[in-house]
């Protein structure tokens, strides 16, 4: 699981900057939750081009 979310985030940085042609802007969503069983945190990454999207959760 944690190659994976290297590979991806590996992914999201190559497209950010450009190397396989115009930059995409990487999206990050992040919430935190509090209830009865604790404080749960929680998030995603992805990356939208054309019509492709690509989000990884945690």
């Amino acid at each position: 699981m944690r190659n994976m979310i290297f590979a991806l985030l590996g992914l999201a940085v190559l497209a950010a900057c450009g190397v396989d042609g115009e930059p995409v802007q990487p999206t990050l969503n992040a919430g935190v939750g509090v209830g009865s069983g604790g404080v749960h945190v929680g998030g995603a990454v992805g990356l939208h081009k054309g019509p492709v999207s690509v989000f990884l959760g945690f």
